[in-house]
């Protein structure tokens, strides 16, 4: 039995009891599931003006309250205990009597039939709707373990929980933000999404998206043109209205927030159980996400000691055998010069084209792998680097170590060196800058390295070429750190950040 068909059988029962007792008036109570107050209060016989002058009810008997002189009411009995009352008042001919009383606990009787069956139809309503959420959140989560354990791509991991998440949602569409540094950055949608348009980057101290992550709670919008703080279009969905936003959590710790845009039901908003499903499926998503970067981040971390590797054997193939043939080449040369003969122009020549070989292969065999890493540690690398800039490139390269590093994991050592080769690099391109301070230290955050310059600066909306950037935030990553950027037109600062080792 539905809610208002409840009501109509109650009116129709309180008319019943108005006629077989001419009573002028009737009325019903029924206590909530707790029986702390009214679940409904149903009248007959008071006409809509004085309902409206009366206001909600229960009324008791304030002012307005239509004149009672008579009265007589029986308890509603579900299973041994009071649920309300059913009342009679005002009776036209006289007093009640023992009958109008029998009268009204039959109809009492029937009104606790009524109600106790719409309370068993509505239980079993609720039980099958949370049995269908669960049901839909098993499929959910059963599709996400079989990519976690079958596909260990993230993009295709991505791809899924967008999928996933717009179905649990009936969304319009769905776009998830990763957080990457101070920044929530669009790297995946689905429905009604132009991928051509998805390229979103929300501050994460300045978006409403950021405040979700930070807080971990839900945040449901009804206009999102007003309040989700960024424009539809890089979202890559146009003329988003509603949406629902759930941050990623995985032990704690946020990785990113899942938006849903749009209901495609007839409710134009998202509810408690469109929030509901997609919270729980959020958790099993920042599962998914987590695996498919540690494998990832495994991957390259392969990769990059494979590279290591294989830049150390050609920088010892290259001290071992190159330059020692030309520096061979290179006494046979001025031996002939010494001689007399007719070649000493060409041979001057030719032994002087052989140095500058020489001092470029050297260049080379330190850029590849420098031997003070090895052999004299991660401080006297980077003081190495520091004076290669100066010479080279002409840069003023301040370099502060103020903390043992010669102590940190090997791994990590070729990190800060390959971060501060790479931004000293990218200064020397691109900043128009005179003056650099390489820093490395410890906090409570971690070690921090840090490269400053005081050059230009650039705009962080522009295209990069190059993968200078980017390859410093994998290294980063791949660590277990994070990298920062700040630029101004007085200079940039990148700075990495690492756990403590």
């Amino acid at each position: 039995m539905e809610q208002r068909d409840l009501e109509v059988v109650l009116e129709r029962l309180l008319d019943t009891a108005r006629q077989v007792t001419g009573a002028r008036y009737a009325a019903v109570n029924v206590l909530d599931a707790e029986r702390r107050g009214p679940e409904r209060f149903v009248t007959s016989g008071i006409d809509a003006a004085t309902r409206a002058r009366l206001g909600d009810p229960p009324w008791g008997f304030r002012d307005g309250h239509p004149a009672m002189s008579t009265f007589l009411s029986t308890p509603l009995m579900i299973r041994g205990e009071a649920w309300g009352n059913l009342y009679v008042a005002e009776k036209e001919h006289g007093d009640f009597d023992d009958e109008d009383l029998e009268a009204i606990r039959v109809l009492a009787d029937w009104a606790v039939i009524a109600v106790d069956h719409a309370r068993v139809r509505q239980d079993s309503v609720e039980r099958a709707a949370q049995l269908e959420r669960a049901v839909e959140h098993f499929e959910a989560t059963t599709a996400i373990a079989r990519a976690v354990g079958s596909e260990t791509d993230l993009a295709r991991v991505l791809e899924l929980i967008v999928e996933r998440g717009r179905a649990l949602a009936r969304a319009r569409a769905v776009v998830l933000l990763l957080q990457e540094g101070d920044r929530l950055v669009a790297v995946s949608g689905a429905g009604q999404v132009d991928d051509g348009l998805l390229r979103a980057e929300l501050a994460v101290d300045a978006s409403l998206a950021g405040e979700v992550l930070r807080s971990g709670r839900p945040e449901r919008i009804a206009d999102v043109e007003e309040r989700f703080g960024v424009a539809d279009e890089p979202l890559g969905v146009l003329g988003a209205e509603t949406a629902l936003l759930v941050p990623l959590l995985h032990r704690g710790r946020s990785l990113g927030v899942l938006c849903a845009f749009d209901r495609l039901d007839e409710e134009p908003e998202f509810g408690d159980r469109e929030e509901e499903l997609l919270l729980s499926f959020a958790t099993t998503a920042a599962t998914a996400v987590t695996t498919a970067r540690s494998v990832e981040a495994e991957r390259l971390r392969h990769s990059l000691r494979s590279a290591e590797r294989e830049r150390t054997r050609w920088a010892r193939e290259l001290h071992d055998e190159t330059l020692q043939g030309l520096g061979a080449l290179r006494v046979l040369l001025r031996a002939g010069l010494r001689s007399g003969d007719g070649l000493e122009q060409a041979a001057r020549q030719a032994s002087d084209h052989v140095s500058t070989e020489i001092a470029n292969l050297r260049a080379l065999i330190t850029e590849l792998r420098p031997a003070a890493l090895d052999e004299l540690g991660l401080a006297a690398a980077l003081k190495g680097l520091g004076r290669r800039s100066r010479e080279v490139d002409g840069l003023a390269v301040a370099v502060h170590v103020e903390t043992a590093v010669d102590e940190f994991d090997p791994d990590l050592q070729t990190a800060i060196y390959r971060l501060a080769q790479e931004a000293l690099t990218n200064v020397a391109k691109h900043a128009k800058a005179g003056r650099v301070d390489v820093r490395v230290q410890r906090s409570a955050e971690g070690v921090r390295v840090s490269v400053a310059d005081d050059g230009a600066g650039f705009d962080r909306s522009a295209p990069t070429e190059g993968y200078g950037l980017a390859g410093m935030q994998e290294r980063a990553a791949l660590m277990g750190g994070h990298l920062e950027l700040t630029t101004s037109p007085r200079g940039t600062t990148v700075l990495a950040v690492f756990p403590q080792s």
